[in-house]
């Protein structure tokens, strides 16, 4: 059981990474001109940033439940 949670809790950890650095690039891509100007790019932008940081709360928040999990089987 704790192999399992060990590998979940692993996977989720790599996810929130993904999603963290998706976001930082959706970050990156919408530039100073981009956002004085206001076009239909920055919302895009904007957007993809949103959610890529909503998915990395989640997957934080499930990797915190599974640590937690896991320290309450250790003990």
């Amino acid at each position: 059981m704790k192999i399992i949670l060990i590998i979940v809790l692993v996977a989720l950890v790599a996810m929130v990474v993904v999603s963290l650095v998706r976001g930082i690039i959706a970050f990156l891509q919408s530039t100073k001109m981009d956002l004085e100007s206001g076009d239909e790019r920055v919302q895009e932008m904007q957007l993809r940033q949103n959610r890529a940081m909503t998915s990395r709360i989640k997957y934080q928040a499930a990797a915190v439940g599974i640590a937690m999990l896991l320290l309450a089987l250790a003990s």
